[in-house]
């Protein structure tokens, strides 16, 4: 399992919002990450 789902399914099981909130970051790190290195992908082209 990608870590991308293990955090999505922790998100709709975790009954704590303090957890549920660092999943968000989290995620929201990995979304940004990506978006970087597609950018830098084609920028390389």
């Amino acid at each position: 399992m990608s870590i991308d789902r293990f955090i999505l399914r922790k998100l709709d099981s975790s009954p704590k919002l303090h957890t549920r909130l660092n999943l968000v970051k989290l995620f929201q790190i990995r979304i940004r990450k990506a978006q970087t290195a597609e950018e830098r992908h084609f920028r390389c082209r």
